[in-house]
């Protein structure tokens, strides 16, 4: 032990890294609940996929991925994927009686979503620097509405979540 590090600083630390160990075994424990529920789900719709757990950034990871021919593409749809994550988000809900942030991939959908939302944040951000003025998007889930605010925040512009719902958007603003 250093000079500057008191019993209490390294109780302090050994216990953060206990809880974060809690963390990703609950999270861990949380995926194979979500895994559980989707191998049902690709049964019952007679659909061919392999599921992949991950623990990323606090929340559990979900992948169902498949050979190119597979019919997996029916439900990689974005709209459908938000509708099954919910759906698997309340199933580990009602096992773990705690709210669940999951995260649900189907087929690298999500992975297309956010190539494409990347596309349309750079000529928004274009858009409001070129014209100084303020520029509305389109409705969109909160995962997606995080993913603008950080491209945003990395171009050096504002963005701000309007709306309630559904109807809930972000605005672009100049810095």
């Amino acid at each position: 032990m250093s000079e500057n590090e008191t019993p209490d600083v390294i109780e302090e630390v050994v216990s953060e890294e206990a809880s974060e160990a809690t963390d990703v075994k609950a999270l861990e424990a949380e995926g194979d609940i979500a895994a559980d529920y989707l191998e049902e789900f690709l049964d019952i719709y007679d659909l061919e996929g392999d599921i992949d757990i991950d623990v990323r950034q606090g929340r559990a990871y979900l992948e169902i991925s498949a050979e190119e021919d597979s019919n997996l593409r029916l439900i990689s749809e974005p709209e459908t994927v938000e509708a099954l994550q919910e759906l698997t988000r309340l199933a580990v809900q009602v096992k773990t009686n705690s709210f669940s942030r999951l995260i649900l991939d189907v087929g690298g959908s999500r992975q297309k979503r956010v190539d494409d939302i990347t596309r349309i944040v750079t000529r928004i951000i274009d858009k409001v620097k070129d014209l100084g003025e303020a520029v509305p998007m389109k409705p969109m889930s909160s995962y997606e509405r995080k993913i603008v605010h950080d491209l945003v925040a990395e171009a050096g512009l504002v963005s701000e979540s309007e709306g309630e719902g559904k109807d809930r958007h972000i605005v672009v603003k100049p810095a």
